[in-house]
């Protein structure tokens, strides 16, 4: 049995939603630390549909097959400089956050980088691709395959 379509048994909360990601698109945040939030948070949700969109979308605006193979092993590379791997701590952190919620450490490494605004954008994209993941992943969207 497949399961709903939240965006019509429920087309206000999809809005909703999509409200949030158009204010996501506005932001200053940079296409590239959007991709790599959302790539990193949806191999950690599980979230197929996610991640079979968003390294699609990443590649398209330019980033290398490289460093999205080598997202969840970033620690293990120097394919990521210091905002990045900032970026990307806080993303599993906050995406992780029932285990240890999110460290002083990463917190402020972050904080130290990039100024308030700046900041709360991230962490807003990294709340906004967790709620995708939650609805992907509970609703079951599945991604297609490319031929």
């Amino acid at each position: 049995m497949s399961r709903l379509k939240l965006n019509t048994a429920e087309p206000a909360a999809w809005r909703a939603m999509y409200a949030l990601e158009r204010y996501m698109e506005g932001t200053g945040v940079s296409h590239k630390h959007k991709d790599l939030i959302k790539i990193r948070a949806s191999q950690i949700n599980g979230c197929a549909y996610c991640i079979d969109m968003h390294t699609r979308d990443a590649r398209k605006a330019g980033e290398t097959e490289q460093r999205i193979y080598a997202l969840n092993a970033w620690r293990d590379t120097n394919f990521f400089d210091e905002q990045e791997q900032a970026i990307l701590a806080l993303t599993e952190e906050v995406t992780l956050i029932a285990g240890n919620h999110v460290s002083n450490e990463t917190y402020n490494r972050a904080a130290a980088l990039f100024d308030e605004t700046y900041l709360a954008q991230v962490m807003m994209a990294i709340i906004t691709i967790n709620a995708w993941n939650r609805i992907g992943i509970t609703t079951e969207l599945m991604p297609e395959l490319q031929k």
